[in-house]
Parts: structure tokens; sequence; C-alpha cells
């Protein structure tokens, strides 16, 4: 049996002393194991979570490349690793590093190597970022690699605190210590529960449930001899690990048990280990995943699509302290969590056809996805999860996908601005052909599966977007448009032709999208897809929004008194 990790490299351009390729952390295990690790049963996290588990590709080996050294991840370090891992040959580049804003592509690592990995032939799928519900936070937006949502999966933990007037409380942690039944508890001075206030304070925890007004993993009330702790969260769709006996709930959960505490004489508590529970709301995107709309290239959708990344379990590296040392398994929440899992759909696509270019397995991913109920997830639809959810099985067969090679990037590039500087730093390479100044164009126009335009409210507009679609599908098949429009009359869209006939496979042929018409309000968004059927199999694959949102930057002109407005497709 071959070598699951078939190679290591460690980066560091601060230090080369003691440079290891070992995962001391556990991040890298879990997402490695996440897109390739092998069928293994009856594994669980203490019990929680218990079952069998698998990568996406079980049967593809890894090239491991470290370049983050205690949550600092150098520009050379990745910079170095990208071009390493296309000389080495990899199929796929998983990249679970995010920044909490997204750059400009010049200024981006992540986007220039994962630029040079799409010249030689490799598609970069990326994490989108944590950053939550700030709007146009998504990050890893450049349109040559993939940007992957978080999503929940139909397991879910919860927690459970039961008071002593038999009231249940449930909320959400990875609590694997035994039940703690019936122990007092206590609001600490300010509801802080870090270890420098609860000592300040002066007074004795030992052996109490502490009731903490915000969220931490336990430390301090388990230095001060705490039995447990009650936290709120603002994420209570994730299940986070704690230190001690613990749930988290919402402030309006806080405040029915603190309504106990108050009038109740000796109130007590008591905490049940963690269990997983069936969620049929699944899926749905998690609170913590960055949404669109995109800063760098509003004419772009971001998030591509979403994929499962809250608690998620995987392995984890023997040497980390993280739950405790010795741990083979864990459990994890974020989109580096979902990466993996788009990767591995990625590589499982390229398997089939692995003479596809980086564009056309994302155009796959992208329009095959499952489309999501906007009214189930929180503010913005398509803003959070792009497409919708991962579905590699349709991937491996699109029917009809979008290409774009190094030259059409270039010329969008050219069409937001970039100088020759600033081209060739992307690139790499002095060969890219300078932008020509008397035909700039729109990165409107790049074949990509997402269409956006800036729009104002109250203000008509006509908009058009000229794409091409190959035929991966049958030879002879007839394609006809149809467009899904949730709000019938607030916008038009249009398809012409209205009607795709290939002769032949791999056949290309074009077509425009126009929209035009006016937002009515300043806060209104709309949704709608135009879908190709052929009679037997539908393909997804254009499929937009309309949103508002604030000027990219301090010095861009926004129309309408500094708002600026976009229609955003995918």
């Amino acid at each position: 049996m071959h070598s699951k990790i078939i190679g290591a490299r460690a980066y560091n351009q601060r230090s080369t002393e003691g440079l290891s390729a070992v995962d001391t952390h556990g991040h890298g295990t879990h997402t490695a194991s996440t897109v390739a690790g092998r069928v293994v049963g009856n594994i669980s996290l203490g019990g929680l979570a218990a079952g069998t588990a698998r990568g996406a590709v079980p049967g593809a080996r890894l090239a491991i490349y470290k370049v983050c050294w205690e949550d600092l991840c150098s520009d050379a370090d990745m910079l170095a690793a990208f071009d390493d891992a296309v000389a080495d040959g990899v199929d796929v580049i998983s990249f679970s590093i995010g920044s909490k804003l997204p750059v400009r592509y010049f200024e981006d690592a992540a986007a220039i190597g994962s630029f040079h990995a799409m010249r030689g032939g490799v598609l970069t799928s990326a994490a989108a970022g944590n950053s939550g519900l700030d709007g146009g936070s998504v990050s890893n937006v450049a349109p040559w690699m993939l940007s992957v949502a978080a999503s929940s999966t139909d397991r879910r933990l919860v927690d459970k605190l039961v008071l002593g007037n038999g009231k249940t409380i449930v909320g959400t942690s990875i609590n694997i210590f035994p039940k703690l039944t019936k122990a007092p508890l206590v609001f600490p001075v300010n509801g802080s529960c870090e270890a420098e206030s609860l000592a300040v304070a002066g007074r004795s925890y030992k052996g109490k449930i502490l009731l903490c007004t915000w969220w931490n993993n336990g430390t301090g009330p388990v230095r001060v001899g705490a039995a447990g702790a009650v936290m709120v969260t603002y994420e209570p769709d994730v299940a986070w690990q704690v230190s001690l006996p613990g749930v988290m709930v919402t402030q309006d959960q806080l405040n029915g048990i603190l309504a106990y505490v108050n009038k109740t004489r000796n109130p007590v508590g008591t905490i049940h280990t963690s269990e997983a529970v069936f969620d049929s709301e699944a899926p749905i995107v998690a609170g913590f995943s960055s949404p669109g709309p995109n800063m760098i290239t509003p004419q772009i959708l971001k998030p591509d699509l979403s994929a499962p990344g809250i608690d998620i379990l995987a392995a984890w590296s023997p040497v980390s302290s993280v739950p405790r040392r010795g741990v083979a398994y864990n459990i994890d929440s974020g989109t580096s969590m979902a990466c993996p899992h788009a990767t591995g759909a990625a590589a499982y696509v390229k398997s089939f056809h692995p003479d596809w270019s980086p564009a056309m397995i994302m155009s796959a991913l992208i329009t095959t996805a499952t489309p999501m109920d906007p009214s189930r997830n929180r503010g913005g639809g398509e803003l959070a999860y792009g497409a919708g959810q991962l579905n590699p099985e349709r991937a491996r067969d699109p029917g009809l996908v979008y290409d774009a090679r190094v030259g059409d990037y270039v010329r969008m590039l050219c069409a937001q601005g970039y100088n020759s500087t600033q081209l060739q730093l992307v690139t790499g390479s002095n060969d890219a052909t300078p932008c020509h100044p008397g035909r700039r164009g729109s990165a409107a126009d790049l074949n990509y599966p997402t269409m956006a335009v800036h729009a104002a409210p109250g203000k008509n507009f006509t908009a058009h977007f000229p794409r091409t679609v190959t035929n991966v599908g049958l030879p002879g098949s007839v394609y006809v448009a149809k467009i899904l429009d949730s709000r019938p009359g607030l916008i038009a869209v249009a398809v012409s032709p209205r009607k795709l006939a290939f002769s032949q496979l791999h056949q290309r042929m074009s077509f425009t999208v126009a929209v035009s018409g006016a937002l009515h309000a300043g806060n209104e968004f709309f949704s709608a897809a135009v879908v190709w059927s052929d009679g037997q199999c539908t393909c997804k694959f254009c499929n937009y929004t309309i949103y508002v949102f604030p000027c990219l930057s301090e010095s861009e002109k926004c129309e309408l008194e500094q708002i600026s407005y976009n229609i955003l497709f995918n």
C-alpha cells in the first residue's frame, strides 16, 4: 500500500533553526485528513460524534507544505510553497489560510501564488474567511481560485443544562467530561470569567458552575477551581471546545438562567455530556463564515459555494496540546474545514477529467451546487453561501462549463485598471501582454459563472454579460434557457440566444445575459437563476443576486451620495 503522505516541506524565512514539517498544532492534520483520509471505523472524540470517517478522496495522496508558525504565515513562505507545489506536480492545492479582510491581488500572496498555480494547470481551493456578519469580508476572492464558505451538516452537537427547578436549557459545546450533577450556580463579579477578573474578585468559586457573560474556553474557571461554566456565545450554530464541563448558550438563555438564580435560595444546575443530534435544517451557512460582496472585483460573486465546515470530526496531530496531547481525532469548525471538502471534490472531478483547466473544474463545482434556501440563512442570500452547497456527484458531469485561461484573467486585471508593474506582481512574468490604454473593457466580461454590475436604487440600468460555454456532455446536445425569478417583475433578465445547439463535444458557443430595471429600495437584494436544460440533464449555471454595499475604497467615486450597488450573479 502506498504512503498517504508522499512528501513534506517546511518554510520559515525568519529562522531555519529546528525547521520541521511536523504539525504541532493539529489544524494541518485535520484539513489534510478531510481531503484524503482513508476510511477509518469506530472513531470519535471521547465518544462524541462516533462513527466511520473518511476523507473526500480517500485514494489520493498528500504533499504537505507547512508555511504557518504560531499563527503567522509569511508571504514569502506561501509564495515559495505555491511554486514548489506546482513544480512537484500536485493536482490540486488546498489553502485553508485566510485574512480578516480581502486584499488587492498585487498585494495578496494567496492571489499571486494561486495565479502561478493556475498558469501551471493547478486549481487552488481556499477558505473564504471567518469574519462572520461583516459584509464584504470574504477573502481569497481572486477569480482564478475557488473561495469556499462553511455550512452545517445534519449532525449537530448539543449540550444540556438542567436547572434545579427541572427546566432544561439546550446549548452547544464540545464537552466530553462526565455529567456534573447539581453544582451551585454562581454569577461572578461583572459576569467576567477571565482568569484575571476572577482572581481580583477574591471570591471562592471552587466546585461551582460559573455563569459567564462572554465565551471563553473555560481556562479562567479551571484556574479558580470551578466545577463547570455556562458561557454566552454569539455563534449558537457552532460547538466549541471547553476545558471543563460547560455549555454555551445565547444571551436570552442566560437571562432566563439568571432569573432562576435571582429568585432561588440555593440555585443548582446539572451539565450533561455533549451529544450528537440530527439537524433537519442543514445545510445552513455558518454564522462565522465571511460573506460577500467581493470588495476587490465586485463583478464576481464570492464566496463561490459552501461546504461542510461546522463541527467536523477529522484526524488530529498526536503531539498537539489542543484539546489535549495524544488525541487522535478532534472536532473543529471554520472555513478552513470547508475548504478541504471542496478541494477533495475538485480532485474527484479532475480524476474523471484530467485535461480540464482549473477554470473548467471550478465551473463544474459552482454550476452544479445545490441551491440553498435564503429564508433559512442569514441575510445576504448568495452573498453568504455563493452558488449553494457543494455537490461532488453532479460536478463530475456538468454538461456545460465556462473556461478561462491566463490571457482572460490578464484582460480582467487590465479592465480593473492594473498598470504594468501591478500586473507583473500578480503574474510573476514580464511576458504578460501590457494593458492596451484604449481598450480597457470590463471585469464583467470575464468568462466566469458569476456576473455583477453596479447599480443605484431608483435609477434604471442595463448591463450585458457575454459568456461562452463548452459542451462537455454529449455530442448533439441542445440546451434551452429558462429564467427562474424569485420576484418576477422587479428586474428583467434576458438571455440571447435562448437555445444552444451543439453538434460535437468540446464545441464552444456564446450567449449574452442582459439585465435591466431598477432597485426600489436601498437595502433590497434580488435573486434569480438562469437554468439551461437539455431535456434530460438540467444544468444550473447562471444564478444571480442584487445587493447593496458601501464604497470599495475611500478613493473610489461612488454614485449617489457615496453608495454603490451591485447586481451579483452566480
